[in-house]
């Protein structure tokens, strides 16, 4: 067997997916593409997209010794169905893939691994990336042949599904590059129609200011009033359009037991009393700790406000003097709202309508 061929074999021996390879300047179309993204104010809050445009535009100016990129995917897979919990109005929906442990350090030290193994077998240097710099990952996973990118924007493949981690290994090493993928999506559009917030303009493209992911978890202040009641009760991520794809009946399950649900579906009321302490001590190892109490704080009061429950009215109440104007304001917007539904409820006479 060939080197090639070898570590594809020890990456499935280290638990992942699927590992494919292509060259650093395999996609010279996402440059143009993030150009028109950023032109049109689709990354919203994120400065850091427009600040490193050139590397995220150009794997190949990120490390210009870099001869190949092997693309590794890790399914994190859930097991039941991660939209039932939007029924359940007085909890709070965190998205699948912040269930469990904080995947940045979970498939980093997969990829530390394999990246010792290669380097022992072909010689060479390595750097590892997994979303923490500026690297195109889907777009490079589709030319290194793991699959596509859906109308949602998202990698999906044929054999993979789309509930998958990417990362990625740069090397000095010539490794001879897989087939790319092409699109598979066919005229499905249930990813697009089931949008809350109709945060996709066209198919393959998204309007992160109307994700309720990046709203949940990048955007910092108060969310645009709008878009509030769309939200329902996520608190933090959304997976809408990753949970209705036709292609995850042939989903690969999660081999890490890092990525088995530790955070659950938690009640509001419990979210609402934490402090800073109680956060971060409850959130210990997860994605979720880095958006900090505050922000988290406000999701939740959206969430409340969104309940329709009239006993939630008091968690409202007790966070209307948050030092966080956002928290405050988002507490006073769930009041208000909880108010109005009660007053809704009863009629002009007192009686319940």
């Amino acid at each position: 067997m060939d080197l090639k061929d070898r570590l594809k074999d020890r990456a499935r021996e280290e638990g992942f997916a699927a590992c494919g390879i292509c060259r650093p300047d395999a996609v010279p179309e996402a440059a143009g593409r993030l150009r028109a993204f950023l032109a049109a104010g689709r990354h919203g809050q994120m400065a850091w997209m427009a600040g490193r445009e050139e590397w995220r535009g150009n794997p190949a100016a990120l490390w210009p010794e870099a001869r190949s990129v092997i693309m590794l995917a890790e399914a994190y897979t859930p097991v039941g169905d991660p939209m039932a919990g939007l029924a359940q109005r007085d909890c709070g929906v965190v998205s699948a893939y912040a269930q469990g442990k904080d995947y940045h350090d979970l498939v980093k030290r997969r990829l530390k691994r394999l990246g010792r193994w290669l380097i022992d077998q072909g010689g060479g240097e390595i750097k590892v990336f997994v979303d923490t710099a500026p690297v195109m990952e889907k777009p490079l996973a589709q030319a290194a042949g793991l699959g596509w990118q859906g109308k949602h924007t998202n990698l999906l493949g044929r054999d993979l599904g789309n509930w998958v981690f990417l990362g990625a290994i740069f090397t000095t090493l010539e490794l001879e590059p897989d087939a790319p993928e092409t699109s598979h999506c066919g005229s499905c559009t249930a990813c697009l129609d089931i949008c809350p917030t109709r945060a996709f303009p066209a198919p393959y493209q998204l309007d992160a200011r109307r994700c309720i992911s990046y709203l949940t978890i990048e955007h910092n202040g108060p969310v645009e009033p709008e878009l509030r009641p769309l939200m329902g009760n996520r608190i933090y991520g959304c997976d809408d359009c990753l949970a209705v794809c036709p292609w995850n009946k042939f989903a690969v399950a999660a081999k890490d037991m890092g990525y088995q649900p530790r955070v659950g579906l938690p009640e509001l009321a419990d979210l609402a009393a934490l402090d800073d302490a109680g956060f971060r001590a409850r959130f210990a190892g997860s994605p979720i700790k880095r958006i900090g109490r505050n922000r988290f704080l406000r999701n939740v009061m959206y969430a409340v406000g969104n309940s329709g429950m009239a006993s939630l009215i008091p968690l409202a109440r007790a966070r209307l003097d948050e030092a966080d104007p956002a928290v405050s304001e988002a507490a006073a917007w769930a009041l208000g709202r909880l108010s109005q539904a009660q007053d809704d409820r009863v009629g002009p006479g007192g009686e319940s309508c």
